[in-house]
Order: C-alpha cells, then structure tokens, then sequence
C-alpha cells in the first residue's frame, strides 16, 4: 500500500480506494483518472505543490479541469507571491512521484489548500500515492486529516 492508505485506515476514516491502468502517454494523469473510472473531472482533484516567495511549500488540491490560481494560494495562505514548486523539492518534501502526489500521508507537513469547490461534491478523489491509484472521501474528511483550509484557488 502507500502512505497515504496507510494513513487512511490508522485515522479509520471513510474512503474507497480505486485502481486503473495508467498510461504513461497520457497528457493529463488527472482527466486520465476521471475518464477511466468514469467520473466527471470536477469531482476528481489533482495534487499541486507551489512554493511561497519565503520558499515555504504549499499544497494546493484543485479540479483536474481545471488550473491553480496561484494569486488566489498566495492569498489564501498570506504570502506575496506563490510559483509552482521545482518538482525535484516536491517529490523531496512529499516522497512521492509526480502524477502521483497524494495529500496525503506525506513526509513533510505542509500547509494544504483545498479549492471550495470541493465541499459541493458528496465525495472527491485524490490521489491515492501513485499513477493509477485514486481514493474517493469526503472533502471534509480529506480537510480534516491534512489540517487543510478551503479557498478559492481554482480556475476552470
């Protein structure tokens, strides 16, 4: 399993895990996740990491459809300024692989930024830790084991 299933069922919080066969040629992991579990993409959230203009990591949890607002981050966690974090530090601060990166269960605490809209879906999912592993939960559930805050950080 990975650390963020682990984490899961230590919390014994509610969720349903759910696996497909990646494709490493696909342009955008996360609609590639939405269309092979036949989800529709506002339901499924992709993982980001921005870096905050003191070089403090930030996660942001967006739609798939979508792109992260990075003047909406910045604002939302009270910097100046926020740019997509090097994807070598990410993959460092989180231990996880990019197209992989879970909210959860990751080595470092960061700040976690869940965009709103998330709080209108019955269930969300994230990623479970690695491509091709997605694990559906209540926003509020994923909120409340990443200490995250919901704002409007993202753009359709």
């Amino acid at each position: 399993m990975t650390p963020a299933i682990d984490l899961l069922k230590k919390a014994k919080a509610e969720h349903q895990v759910h696996s497909y066969h990646h494709d490493p040629k696909a342009p955008s992991y996360g609609l590639e996740a939405a269309e092979k579990l036949g989800l529709e993409p506002a339901r499924v959230f992709k993982t980001l990491l921005a870096a905050s203009d003191k070089g403090e990591l930030l996660v942001a949890v967006v739609p798939v459809a979508g792109t992260l607002d990075l003047k909406a981050l910045a604002q939302a966690a009270g910097v100046k300024k926020a740019d997509m974090a090097d994807p070598a530090a990410a993959q460092r601060a989180t231990g996880y692989l990019l197209g992989g990166i879970s909210p959860l269960g990751q080595k470092k605490r960061l700040r976690t930024f869940i965009d709103e809209s998330a709080q209108q879906q019955s269930s969300i999912y994230v990623s479970a830790g690695r491509r091709g592993l997605e694990v559906e939960l209540a926003a509020a559930v994923l909120a409340q084991l990443t200490q995250a805050l919901f704002a409007p950080i993202g753009r359709i």
